[in-house]
């Protein structure tokens, strides 16, 4: 474990005190595995990569690690029993993958520490090198992430979809990802306060042992991507004991600001943000159009206001990269240096 057995109510804050106020998250995770040459047009995204090139999967960890993360998220976010099953692949095979997602980052955060120089981001205490925290976060996609049809951006699931389908939906990846030695569950990309209900009873239920977050998606800046209110999701993210942030991901930067504004309404607990590009995503061809993204130095140019709305955590989604973590690192930590 990045930090050892803590409570879950300081869990956060403690880790956050470790980082020097702020923590950095990984980037956008498939567009790198893309960028490394995977071909991810399956049904299983970036989790493909957990059965044909693992080795590409350690690489991203790595580059985020190198670039400055201090939580890096698993290659699970689309990693399903029911997914690899539709695939060919036994029950027990698809346990083992879930599972092999959490060892990779760990291996990942191991090598990166064993190689760990006084030129690294780590930093130099009385002379000894003091190894940066770095938390392993088990993905959790949403139901709508399964489908494969871009509907975890819609939150429609339709009549049939209750709490208790999306429950026995997610039960056993919850059980696996807890078990596996991941310091926390990070259940994203959430369009409705369906599915955030159904995760915080299955938290309840299933006794999960280790904390969570969930981040929500928003396609206005004032509700959940399926039009439910940001302040009824989060509101059932604070009330959640196992819960110790709670934010937006995969959701364009200027909606960013008005949303950790909402949410800070509602919950105390500490705010973790990690934006998309800005780029929309046709779901109809399976691709990001570029048109609407903006660059490295604009992202960053909103952590400011991000941070004095009362985000604590930062990081990218989809189409960000390791220069633009890299970028946020740099920033956060130059500024909280001046500030001090």
């Amino acid at each position: 474990m990045g930090l050892g057995r803590v409570e879950t109510s300081t869990f956060m804050s403690d880790f956050l005190e470790k980082c020097g106020g702020y923590a950095v998250l990984d980037g956008g995770f498939a567009t790198e595995l893309e960028r490394h040459g995977a071909d991810l047009n399956d049904p299983l995204w970036s989790a493909k990569c957990l059965i044909s090139s693992p080795h590409l999967v350690r690489r991203v960890h790595l580059d985020y690690l190198d670039a400055g993360a201090n939580i890096i998220i698993t290659a699970s976010y689309q990693a399903t029993i029911q997914g690899f099953e539709a695939k060919g692949l036994s029950r027990e095979e698809g346990e083992v993958l879930l599972r092999r997602s959490v060892e990779i980052a760990r291996e990942a955060r191991e090598i990166y520490y064993d190689r760990c120089t006084k030129d690294s981001w780590d930093f130099v205490e009385a002379g000894n090198i003091s190894r940066r925290p770095i938390l392993i976060a088990a993905s959790v996609g949403s139901y709508g992430a399964y489908l494969a049809d871009g509907s975890e951006y819609s939150g429609k699931y339709g009549d049939s979809v209750t709490l208790e389908t999306l429950k026995d939906f997610h039960r056993s990846r919850v059980q696996i990802l807890a078990s596996a030695g991941a310091d926390l569950i990070a259940f994203e990309t959430t369009p409705n306060k369906l599915e955030a209900q159904a995760y915080a009873e299955l938290l309840e239920e299933e006794g999960i042992n280790i904390p969570a977050w969930f981040t929500f998606t928003s396609n206005d800046g004032i509700n959940a991507a399926s039009g439910d209110s940001i302040l009824e999701c989060a509101s059932i993210a604070d009330s959640c004991k196992q819960v110790v942030a709670v934010g937006i991901n995969c959701t364009p930067p200027r909606y960013i600001h008005s949303l950790i504004s909402h949410i800070r309404k509602v919950s105390s607990k500490p705010i973790v943000i990690y934006p998309n590009s800005g780029e929309t995503y046709d779901a109809v061809n399976k691709k990001w159009v570029k048109s609407s993204g903006v660059n490295d130095e604009d992202f960053v140019s909103y952590l400011d206001k991000w941070r004095e709305a009362g985000a604590s955590l930062f990081g990218g989604c989809c189409r960000t990269t390791p220069n633009t973590i890299r970028a946020i690192s740099r920033a956060l930590f130059d500024k909280s240096n001046t500030d001090t």
